[in-house]
């Protein structure tokens, strides 16, 4: 397996490895010019609404930008009810772990675009807006390069460009639509889905970068030489960030069904330490969890874990669950849009108590911390204006789940994983 060291524009070098269905033939160069992409993926053929539902449920594709639902019933919602569409293409990577849309984005982004021309040409949509990440310019410059060399003829697709301003909430989807409507890159609460209404009001399909990707390689290859990777019930492949958010971070394409300890330890972690499943809004893993589960929705459900965007963070030699969730806990609530009350004064009380808990020295100030940790992520889940609040709500409860013996190790003045 080769790879290619990729400036993504954030926090230095991610190294990109290439993979067996989306990242293919990606070399030393990283070139991603439309004519080497063209000699590995045909022009898209002219696919209908029907023919697009039929191989996204065929291969179970489901959105990659963390919500996991599935894309043929979002693709369903926004043709029903038979009013002009919008079509926006999601690469604006918010989480500062997540790195996988950057790199498919710098190593194959006429994958996405074509992706982007098979819908805008089943619904018919000529205008494209694509949303990309304002803290990763070596991104935009990629993304644009890629958009000039498309088709510029009468009826080729016109793409859009609109930065987000950064921040981990300014890629949520309903943040993404304000942007494009020329308001703050901020969420806002949404009751209806945007397939249904969403940019001026208009049934609009939001998908992220590698969805995208997907559906075009499955409508070039079909749905049987997809289903070649991955397992009979996960079809296909993953792309994953695997502690992106520091020096050292890999991208790579990952078939389904892959143990994790193995892929873990291709990619020079123990897997006998905790991992976190999902990013900074995650679910922890246990190192006995971690050796008995595999790269599948499914096998991961039984952990109360998904992929959601595709990030795991392994903990190195030296590393404290506790005091790195209270880390992730307190830069979650500097992020924090400032619309709600969840938002603006509990994630900082719920920062506030994480980073007291792995200095406790008594049982019962640590039983009391908890009592209080607890009470606050009741307090923020499900009243948030987004699910900003429910995600670290998430994440903290995991951590009360999977470390409780570690809050009285931390008392009697140890860790274990430390």
């Amino acid at each position: 397996m080769t790879h290619t060291d990729v400036e993504a524009g954030f926090h230095g070098v991610v190294s990109l490895l290439d993979g067996p269905l989306l990242l293919r033939g990606v070399g030393p160069d990283g070139s991603a010019s439309l004519p080497v992409h063209r000699r590995l993926w045909n022009e898209p053929a002219r696919t209908t609404v029907p023919q697009l539902i039929e191989m996204s449920w065929k291969i179970g594709l489901t959105g990659r930008g963390g919500a996991e639902f599935p894309f043929a019933r979002k693709l369903q919602a926004a043709v029903e009810s038979g009013k002009k569409r919008e079509l926006v293409v999601n690469c604006s990577e918010g989480e500062p772990a997540s790195a996988k849309d950057s790199s498919l984005m710098l190593s194959a982004p006429h994958l996405v675009l074509d992706g982007a021309q098979l819908l805008a040409d089943a619904l018919d949509i000529h205008h494209v807006h694509v949303a990309v990440p304002g803290e990763r310019p070596s991104v935009v410059a990629a993304i644009r390069a890629a958009i000039g060399e498309r088709d510029r003829g009468r009826k080729a697709v016109e793409y859009e460009m609109h930065t987000t301003s950064g921040g981990f909430v300014g890629g949520q989807s309903a943040a993404v639509l304000e942007m494009i409507s020329g308001r703050d890159n901020l969420p806002v609460t949404s009751r209806t889905p945007s397939a249904y209404s969403g940019l001026r009001g208009r049934p609009t399909l939001l998908s992220n970068a590698e969805t995208l990707a997907h559906l075009a390689a499955v409508s070039d290859l079909g749905p049987e030489r997809y289903a070649r990777w991955g397992t009979s019930a996960d079809p296909g492949t993953r792309l994953l960030s695997i502690s992106a958010d520091g020096p050292g971070g890999l991208v790579l394409e990952a078939p389904h069904g892959v143990p994790l300890a193995e892929m873990l330890e291709f990619c020079g972690y123990d897997p006998a330490r905790p991992l976190l499943v999902g990013g900074y809004h995650g679910t922890w893993l246990s190192p006995q969890q971690v050796t008995s589960c595999t790269l599948s929705p499914a096998d991961l459900a039984r952990f109360g874990a998904r992929l959601g965007a595709g990030v795991l963070l392994p903990m190195l030699p030296g590393d404290c669950p506790l005091s790195y969730t209270a880390s992730i806990v307190d830069y979650l609530a500097g992020q924090r849009a400032k619309r709600c009350g969840p938002c603006t004064n509990g994630l900082p009380a719920l920062a506030d108590a994480c980073t007291r808990l792995p200095r406790v020295r008594s049982h019962r100030e640590a039983a009391s911390l908890v009592e209080r940790i607890e009470q606050l992520t009741g307090l923020v889940t499900g009243r948030g204006a987004c699910a900003h609040p429910d995600g670290t709500a998430r994440l903290v409860n995991s951590m009360l789940e999977t470390f409780s013996p570690e809050i009285g190790n931390h008392v009697d003045g140890f860790c274990t994983y430390e």
